[in-house]
């Protein structure tokens, strides 16, 4: 009981702030104007919501392919989860809708995680991206070219970028327009 009070009281950081820096440039990437213009993401909160899950995805699919790096990952999925949770409640939405629409965000991001495994330039990606970027309805062909592109690019540079580095990023490198 009193390791709880005292917990109350103490001032320990939260091991998930570490990566913060790594969650804001996930953002920051996934609100770049070229998703939205070159590559016509509908620039409306379901698509904002897209882009992120979509870097998200990548940036975690690279993460796991260092095991030691786990709790990195499920770091950064917390605080995806604690952005949403807040963004929902700055839009309006109270308590009771709030959990479920967590539980449907993040059944969204693990439904993409498998999604965006698909190899740069397969149908299958190019279908993902159709499905879940424009809601199923194909963009211009110049619009889903410019994404595809940039995601093959997105994933180019965390290929390159070890994990230890990745993890206590402040900026995906390279990626920046």
């Amino acid at each position: 009981m009193f390791s709880s009070l005292r917990k109350l009281f103490t001032s320990e950081p939260d091991p998930r702030e570490t990566r913060r820096p790594l969650w804001n440039a996930v953002v920051a990437t996934a609100r770049a104007p070229h998703w939205y213009a070159q590559g016509t993401v509908p620039d409306t909160l379901d698509g904002r919501f897209d882009m992120i899950s979509l870097v998200m995805a990548l940036v975690l699919h690279r993460i796991d392919e260092d095991p030691a790096q786990g709790i990195a990952g499920v770091q950064l999925t917390e605080l995806f989860v604690n952005d949403m949770d807040g963004q929902m409640r700055q839009i309006g939405f109270g308590d009771m809708v709030v959990g479920k629409q967590v539980g449907r965000m993040m059944s969204a991001l693990g439904g993409r995680l498998g999604a965006y495994r698909a190899a740069d330039g397969s149908d299958a990606l190019r279908q993902a991206l159709i499905r879940n970027l424009w809601r199923g309805e194909a963009p211009a062909e110049a619009g889903l070219t410019h994404v595809m592109a940039e995601v093959a690019a997105l994933r180019a540079v965390l290929a390159t970028t070890p994990v230890s580095d990745l993890i206590v990023a402040d900026q995906l490198v390279g990626t920046a327009r």
